[in-house]
Formats: structure tokens, C-alpha cells, sequence
């Protein structure tokens, strides 16, 4: 009978100095929000929409003249790789098959991780990331390419910027991006100013 209570104890004693050393560290606040930039290439002018059941701050890119596959999804700011690969699965949609079988969740995808509890999502690559995790990648970096990957009705890159484990108002050059809600369908026009080089 002692043993179990020595192991009950010992136990409790484990779970009391990971809530020391582990909580504290999830209840710092986030740090400032980074200067992030659009995700694509310098100088381009995108479409950022939503519509309604696609998430509150989630946005899609789609750019306002040329052909969307294959296009470059930058890092809109340094930071780690957290994850990069598939996320749910592929489908089959490719530029020579565009009307292929959708897939689930985001496809390929990259995850980052830009210190002060501030990460940034890019989902639906045309193929395995350019980067792996753990590589540290700058501004302008190149991560992929847009696709339709995961569930994905047409080319187009799907990305979100979360703060402390929560999507927020994406903000591209220090101004709000204005995708918000998704009650209804929208969109608005940016110019991108990830003019950095990677």
C-alpha cells in the first residue's frame, strides 16, 4: 500500500514542476507583431479574399493578372521552419490536370515560427516545400510554389497569421489587411512590398 502512495507522490510531485516550468512560458504575452510583408514576390498586385465558411483571418491569394500555378510563396518574415510537408492529403490537381481529385486539409504546406508567439501558415504548394524543419529562412525566402493541393478548388496560396496559438487579422506592411470575418464574400487588392532579398 505505501508503494502506491510513494508512486502516487512521485507523480504528483512530476506534474507540479512541469506546471512550474511549462506553464509559465505559455502565458507570456505575445511579443510585438512583426513587420510581415506580403507572401509573394515584390511589386505584384494580389487579391486577398474570403467567403463564407472559410475561417475568420484566413485569406487567399490570388494575383490579379497572370497565371496563378507555380507562382513564388515568399516568407513574409524571417524566422524558423516548424513544419513543412503535407498536411491531410494531396489530391491529384495539377496545372495539367486542374479539375483532378481534391484533397483535405492544407496539402503541402509550411508552418513558422517568428519568435514572440507569432507564426504564419502557407497552405496548398504545387509540391514538397523548398525548405525543410529547422531551416531558418529570411524575409523574401522562397518556401514553394502556389498549387491547389489539400482541399483546394483552384490554384491559389491560403495563409494565416496566428499570435500566441490564435488566428488574427492578418497586416501586410504595417497596415490590416481587411479580411476579417467570413460571413460573407470579399476581397480586397494589395501591392506587395516583400522586396527583400532572400
Amino acid at each position: 500500500m505505501w508503494k502506491k502512495w510513494l508512486w502516487a507522490g512521485a507523480a504528483l510531485a512530476v506534474i507540479g514542476i512541469a506546471a512550474v516550468l511549462v506553464v509559465p512560458g505559455l502565458r507570456e504575452p505575445p511579443g510585438p507583431r512583426p513587420a510581415f510583408q506580403l507572401p509573394v514576390a515584390c511589386g505584384e498586385t494580389w487579391r486577398l479574399s474570403t467567403y463564407p465558411g472559410h475561417d475568420d483571418f484566413d485569406v487567399d491569394f490570388y494575383p490579379t493578372s497572370g497565371k496563378t500555378w507555380g507562382r513564388p510563396v515568399l516568407a513574409s518574415y524571417p524566422g524558423t521552419v516548424v513544419e513543412a510537408g503535407i498536411n491531410g492529403s494531396l489530391g491529384d490537381r495539377t496545372p495539367e490536370n486542374p479539375k483532378g481529385r481534391q484533397g483535405r486539409g492544407g496539402g503541402y504546406w509550411v508552418k513558422i515560427d517568428h519568435g514572440g508567439r507569432w507564426e504564419t501558415l502557407y497552405l496548398h504548394l504545387l509540391e514538397p516545400p523548398a525548405v525543410e524543419v529547422g531551416d531558418e529562412v529570411g524575409q523574401g525566402h522562397q518556401l514553394g510554389r502556389v498549387g491547389s493541393t489539400g482541399d483546394s478548388s483552384a490554384p491559389h496560396l491560403h495563409y494565416e497569421q496566428v499570435r500566441a496559438g490564435e488566428k488574427v487579422e492578418s497586416w501586410f506592411d504595417g497596415v490590416p489587411s481587411g479580411i476579417t470575418e467570413d460571413d460573407r464574400e470579399y476581397a480586397v487588392t494589395r501591392r506587395s512590398a516583400n522586396c527583400a532579398a532572400p
